[in-house]
């Protein structure tokens, strides 16, 4: 499954919605998605399983491109 991860560049930034990224990942649960991050030092804010026309949606936006770890 495809997920959406909302996140800072460092643990240690407060979230603000302006400095928000976002990128995505496949892996088999939220755990795993996390999990593969974790290395990264990245404040991970949010994590939304993407599918049906929600995934169609963002597959159209030029910055989507799926990382795989």
């Amino acid at each position: 499954m495809i997920y959406k991860v909302y996140y800072q560049e460092s643990i240690k930034e407060v979230p603000v919605r302006e400095k928000t990224k976002s990128l995505y990942l496949t892996g088999e649960s939220e755990r795993d998605v996390r999990s593969k991050l974790a290395d990264r030092g990245y404040n991970i804010e949010y994590v939304q399983p993407v599918k049906g026309a929600y995934l169609q949606y963002e597959q159209q936006n030029e910055d989507y491109k799926v990382l795989e770890i």
